[in-house]
């Protein structure tokens, strides 16, 4: 099984230095990884947190109005995810202190690129090692390595976008994802007025996974808020 939906997994990245920021968010994406949310103290990591739910977190230890220690407790009392400190402070100290805590890694800046994303990668192996990116509807089945769908025997490709839409919605499976949010999945950080062109892609999709578009019973309609994925086998 290859690992390529691990790149849908959100990660924060929490750091004081826009620069650094930048830096580590264009490594992220130039390897394939679509899902990355910034801020740059605690404050605002907190309601980053509370509205994009991390699946794993990258901390820097120093920050203005705290430090990363305290943060990964204040984060690890919101939800159960991993921790990886990337920060100047190279310490044993340190170090052991964030590996007390529950760290799943701590790498002393500077870095290696490619050491940074093998890091991450081999966290979220470890940690989403039981999520199997072919995934059983009513009446097809998914397959988002290979990006198609199984449908009475025929295997129909996805486009980029549906691929996006499918998987926001199956990192949510069996809850509602809100049109902005999946607005925000398929176009990006500016998803306003994108309505028409989302309704057009779910269209689409049900005539891919639905055996009766017209009656879905795997992408429902949540009149007024969203959509929700409904699968057989999470």
């Amino acid at each position: 099984m290859g690992f390529e939906y691990l790149k849908n997994k959100r990660i924060l990245l929490v750091d004081d230095e826009q620069e650094m920021l930048y830096m580590v968010t264009s490594i992220l994406k130039e390897e394939g990884f679509t899902n990355i949310q910034t801020a740059a103290n605690i404050s605002s990591a907190l309601k980053a947190a509370d509205s994009f739910h991390p699946e794993l977190a990258v901390l820097d230890v120093m920050l203005p109005d705290g430090n990363g220690f305290s943060l990964m407790e204040l984060l690890n009392k919101k939800a159960d995810y991993p921790i990886l400190f990337l920060t100047a402070r190279g310490e044993d100290e340190d170090k052991f202190k964030g590996f007390s805590l529950g760290a799943d890694d701590y790498i002393v800046k500077p870095f290696l690129p490619r050491e940074l994303v093998f890091r991450i990668t081999a966290i979220l192996r470890r940690s989403y090692k039981d999520e199997n990116p072919f995934v059983k509807l009513h009446d097809s089945e998914i397959d988002f390595e290979r990006a198609e769908v199984i449908k009475d025997g025929k295997h129909i490709p996805l486009t980029a976008k549906e691929h996006e839409l499918l998987s926001a919605l199956y990192r949510s499976a069996g809850r509602i994802v809100t049109i902005d949010a999946l607005c925000e999945a398929a176009w990006g950080d500016n998803p306003y007025g994108y309505e028409n062109s989302l309704m057009a892609h779910i269209r689409r999709i049900r005539e891919k996974i639905e055996s009766n578009p017209s009656q879905p019973v795997s992408l429902l309609t949540i009149k007024g808020l969203g959509y929700k994925l409904i699968v057989e086998d999470r």
